[in-house]
């Protein structure tokens, strides 16, 4: 068992009362979790401030508490650690805690406004074939070799993230790769972790509910790169603007991957239909089964990150050529007696959408119709909302607005901020169904032979979270269900 003093180790400390050398049973932020023996570690969330739960972390036991501000009334049966910030504390503690499992493996985090999963999903895949043990870290799901352990956040929390890649390591994982999100790098819970390089993948309009404004978006997503080390690689989309920026203070290598520019990691797309894209890698030309522009740059990304990594350039294009891309990204299926495809996509974001939209009339021969059914979730960024309604309609067919993730709010308020963004000209387009299932039947309902009905925003999401509860709704599911129940 770990001392306090052991786990304490480089955490910013401002005052100490009490004796550090006492045995700690583990770490905890979630007073309900605390257990005789623990180390509560009080941290300002967003929502909560578990300095308001010192007194019910030590009525459970609690040995220790890390907090920034010290109570009035100090125990001499506990030890109290005024830290600097409490989150960057839970972060390095976690990871003394857990034998600093972030230093034994390659640990490599991937971030940006979309792509995240796709680019950190096909890496665990790769090297997976490649013949290594590997562990992922992403919104679908998280996963050690074979085992898959449900994903509640992008990121986890510093404790479960550490508990997690020290199980990594117990099972002979060489590499892992994570998702790193904006919200994770702000709240510190990526605090203590050793990376082996970063990927930025492109930057664009979301989470300005909890960032406020794009330039700190920015600054935060940057920040990630301002504290890789020497040894680590730092890679970025040459072709997003603000590409360059990521790496402008990073103390890792430089490189960088384009489909437009010369870059370290060169590509162009040759051909892009349902079959898959065929690129130009370097001087190699390639079949991949993905499909998109979008993709396009994930595998560049993916591409450039294996290479970086040590790995035999030949070797991981040919592995790359024929695997598939993550859950609910891009995946359609194609209707028995009409034809019809339909595309399920995680696009929640105005940018996302209008890759997949551009995706699809890129693939279109031009007689069919393109239906999107699209909504936007609740408790979120609202400014995305009319939006997100304004890029379908100007490049659909139809439009049928529809709730997503309402959560706390009404799905008719969110569906009317959507139809503000709608122009009057396109009006006639688009209709509102607040009904999730009713609006994926009325779009399987619309569409004729080989026409093309894009349901966004949920993609891998098995759920619909209404008012705190989350009922079952798996979109691909219903489309199948619809799609049989029409004859279509």
């Amino acid at each position: 068992m770990k001392t306090l003093r052991d786990i304490l180790y480089n955490v910013g400390i401002r005052a100490v009362h009490g004796n550090t050398d006492i045995p700690v049973n583990a770490p905890a932020i979630d007073s309900r979790s605390v257990g005789p023996g623990d180390a509560f570690i009080a941290v300002r969330g967003v929502h909560t401030d578990g300095h308001q739960y010192i007194d019910k972390a030590i009525a459970q036991g609690a040995a220790a508490i890390i907090c920034e501000t010290l109570p009035e009334v100090l125990l001499d049966t506990v030890t109290y650690v005024q830290a600097d910030n409490s989150a960057t504390a839970s972060g390095i503690m976690a990871g003394n805690f857990y034998d600093n499992p972030s230093h034994k493996l390659q640990l490599v985090g991937v971030t940006g406004t979309n792509g995240k999963t796709t680019i950190a999903t096909i890496l665990f895949r790769l090297f997976s074939r490649l013949g290594y043990h590997c562990g992922l870290l992403s919104t679908v799901q998280n996963q050690i070799g074979d085992t898959v352990i449900p994903s509640t956040h992008t990121t986890p929390d510093p404790i479960s993230l550490n508990a997690l890649l020290a199980r990594m390591v117990e099972e002979g994982c060489l590499y892992a790769f994570m998702e790193v999100s904006s919200h994770a790098i702000h709240q510190q819970r990526i605090a203590g972790l050793k990376f082996a390089g970063g990927i930025f993948s492109n930057i664009t309009h979301d989470h300005l509910d909890y960032h406020k404004t794009f330039d700190e978006y920015i600054r935060v997503k940057k920040s990630f790169f301002d504290s890789l080390p020497a040894s680590a690689f730092a890679l970025t989309n040459l072709d997003d603007k603000r590409g360059m920026v990521m790496l402008q203070n990073t103390k890792a290598r430089k490189a960088t991957y384009s489909l437009r520019t010369l870059a370290d990691f060169k590509g162009k797309i040759l051909e892009n239909n349902l079959t898959g894209l065929i690129m130009q890698v370097g001087d190699t030309e390639v079949h991949f089964r993905l499909i998109g522009e979008f993709n396009a740059y994930n595998l560049l990304a993916v591409y450039g990150a294996a290479v970086l990594l040590g790995q035999d350039k030949a070797a991981v294009l040919r592995t790359l050529s024929n695997t598939q891309g993550a859950e609910g990204r891009f995946e359609y299926i194609v209707s028995a007696h009409d034809q019809i495809i339909a595309i399920v996509d995680y696009a929640h974001t105005p940018d996302a959408l209008k890759n997949v939209l551009a995706t699809i009339k890129n693939l279109r021969k031009g007689h069919e119709q393109v239906i999107t059914v699209v909504g936007c979730g609740g408790d979120r960024d609202t400014a995305k909302r009319p939006v997100m309604a304004a890029v379908a309609a100007d490049s659909s067919d139809r439009v049928i607005l529809t709730s997503d993730n309402p959560r706390s709010e009404d799905p008719d308020a969110i569906i009317r901020e959507m139809e503000a963004g709608v122009p009057v000209h396109q009006k006639k387009r688009v209709i509102s169904i607040t009904d999730r299932r009713e609006a994926i039947k009325t779009a399987v309902t619309l569409a004729g032979k080989e026409d093309i009905i894009l349901v966004a925003g949920k993609g891998h999401e098995k759920y619909q979270e209404i008012k705190g509860v989350k009922h079952p709704f798996d979109d691909k599911q219903v489309l199948d269900e619809v799609m049989r129940l029409l004859d279509k």
